[in-house]
C-alpha cells in the first residue's frame, strides 16, 4: 500500500505538471484515473481502535499539549433545525446543543482534554459542513466498504433473548453525516465520542407524557473493535448518572448499558476508532425538562455527572479538576422560606429531592428514581422522604411540610457553607 501512495505522490507532484504543459488532453486522463484511485484509497478499511492504557497514559501525561490530550468529539443529536423528539414546544435537538454546551465548559475547564462539538443550535461547526461539502463521495465509499467487511468479519448472531430496542431509522443524507462524522473523527485522532440524545417513543400525545423515565447509555456489540474501551468508559459515566438520574425502564433498556450493533454513531459496521457512546439522558416529557424553572439546572447537572464519570475512569483516585463540595450541581443550596405545595419554587423542591436523595431518603420505601423522579413537584413521594428527613433529625410539629426547623437542617447539612 505504502508504494501505491508513493507513486501516486510521484506521479502528482512530478509527471502531471509536465504532461499538463505539453500534453493537456492525457493530463486530463491521467488526472481522472487519480481522482478515481484517490477515492479507493479513501475507502480502505484501516483500523486503529483506542485502547484503555492508551487513553489512560495520555490523561496521565504530566504537561499536555495539543498531540497528548485527550480529544473528545461532542456530538449533539440531529441535524441543526431538523429531527429528533418533540412535546409540546421542547425539542430534543434543542436540549442536546444545551447540554453539549455545559460538558464542553466542564471539560475546557481541565488542560487535559480538548474538545470538539459537531454542531451548534441552528449550524454546522464549519469543519464539519465543509467536510460534508468537499468528501461525500468519499464518505459514501468508506462507508460501502466497511460494510463489506463487516459482513464478512461480524459473524455472531444478536441475543434473542434480550427485549429488542427499536430505533428509528434516519435517511440516507443524515445516515451519510452519521457516517462523515465518524470517517472524520478517524482521521483526527478523536479519543472518545460522545453522541448527546433525549429519548421517547410513540403512543403519548403532545399534552400528556409517556409511562417510561430514566436514562440509557448505548455501547458497541463486544465484536466491534472500539467495544472494551467505550464500555469501560460507559460503566463510570453510569455509575454517576445512575446516583440522581433514574435508569430507563423501557424493556430492552432497563439494565442501563445496552450493547448495540446498528447504531451508526457508536460505530456500526466497525466503523469507529474512538470509544463511541450514545447517552439517552432521559425522556424529553420528563417535569425536569418541561419545567422552564429546572431544565437548565437538570441538563448542567447532566453533564457535569458525565465530566465526573470521564474523570473516574481517567483518575482512579476521584480526584476531580473542578473543586465542587458536592458530586452534583444542585447543591449547596440556600431555602429561605418554608417549602408547601403552593408557594414554594420549582429549584427550591428540586434541590429538596436532591437533598433528600443525598441524605439516602430519597425515593422513600421501596419506591425507585421511576417511581418518584426529582421534578421540582411536591408529591407523596417528597413528603414521605420529608418526613424521613424530620424523624432523623428530631424535628417535631412540621410533619409534611417545611417549617423553620427543618429549613434550619437543610441548609445547616445542605446549604452554602460560611467561613
Amino acid at each position: 500500500m505504502r508504494y501505491y501512495i508513493a507513486v501516486a505522490v510521484s506521479i502528482s507532484v512530478f509527471i502531471v505538471p509536465w504532461l499538463a504543459l505539453n500534453f493537456p488532453e492525457q493530463a486530463d486522463y491521467i488526472l481522472a484515473g487519480m481522482k478515481n484511485i484517490g477515492s479507493q484509497l479513501a475507502a480502505i478499511v484501516i483500523h486503529n481502535p483506542r485502547t484503555i492504557t492508551q487513553l489512560q497514559n495520555k490523561y496521565s501525561t504530566e504537561t499536555p499539549n495539543s498531540v497528548t490530550r485527550v480529544r473528545i468529539l461532542l456530538v449533539p443529536g440531529h441535524e441543526p433545525n431538523y429531527g429528533g423528539a418533540e412535546y409540546g414546544s421542547i425539542k430534543e435537538r434543542d436540549l442536546t446543543v444545551s447540554l453539549a454546551n455545559y460538558l464542553s465548559g466542564f471539560l475546557n475547564e481541565n488542560k487535559k482534554y480538548e474538545v470538539v462539538t459537531t454542531r451548534g443550535a441552528n449550524s454546522w461547526n464549519p469543519i464539519f459542513s465543509s467536510y460534508f461539502k468537499n468528501y461525500w463521495d468519499d464518505i459514501i465509499n468508506w462507508q460501502k466498504s466497511y460494510k463489506e467487511e463487516s459482513l464478512r468479519r461480524i459473524t455472531t448472531p444478536q441475543p434473542s433473548n434480550k427485549p429488542k430496542v427499536y430505533h428509528n431509522s434516519a435517511p440516507d443524507n443524515v445516515a451519510y453525516r452519521l457516517y462523515g462524522i465518524t470517517k472524520w473523527s478517524n482521521e483526527n485522532n478523536i479519543d472518545i465520542a460522545i453522541h448527546i440524545h433525549f429519548n421517547d417513543h410513540p403512543g403519548h400525545s403532545q399534552r400528556s407524557p409517556g409511562e417510561y423515565s430514566g436514562f440509557t447509555i448505548y455501547t458497541p456489540e463486544a465484536q466491534y473493535l472500539n467495544s472494551t474501551t467505550t464500555r469501560a468508559i460507559s460503566e463510570t459515566l453510569f455509575t454517576r448518572l445512575r446516583k440522581y438520574n433514574p435508569i430507563s425502564d423501557l424493556p430492552g433498556e432497563s439494565e442501563g448499558i445496552v450493547d448495540e450493533r446498528e447504531l451508526i454513531s457508536i460505530g456500526a459496521n466497525n466503523t469507529a476508532d474512538a470509544a463511541s457512546l450514545l447517552i439517552e439522558y432521559g425522556y424529553i416529557y420528563e417535569t425536569q425538562f418541561t419545567d422552564p424553572n429546572t431544565r437548565e439546572l437538570a441538563l448542567k447537572d447532566l453533564a457535569f455527572q458525565t465530566y465526573l464519570g470521564l474523570e473516574d475512569f481517567f483518575n482512579f483516585k476521584g480526584q476531580s479538576s473542578l473543586a465542587s463540595t458536592y458530586d452534583t450541581l444542585v447543591l449547596p443550596h440556600t431555602w429561605t422560606v418554608p417549602i408547601s405545595e403552593k408557594s414554594s419554587t420549582s429549584q427550591d423542591v428540586y434541590a429538596l429531592q436532591t437533598a433528600l436523595l443525598a441524605d439516602g431518603l430519597y425515593p422513600p420505601g421501596q419506591k425507585s428514581k421511576n417511581d418518584c423522579p426529582r421534578t421540582g413537584k411536591i408529591g407523596v413521594c417528597t413528603k414521605a422522604a420529608l418526613e424521613a428527613f424530620q424523624n432523623k433529625h428530631g424535628i417535631t410539629g412540621e410533619k409534611g411540610i417545611t417549617g423553620p426547623q427543618t429549613v434550619e437542617a437543610l441548609n445547616r447539612e445542605y446549604g452554602v457553607k460560611t467561613i
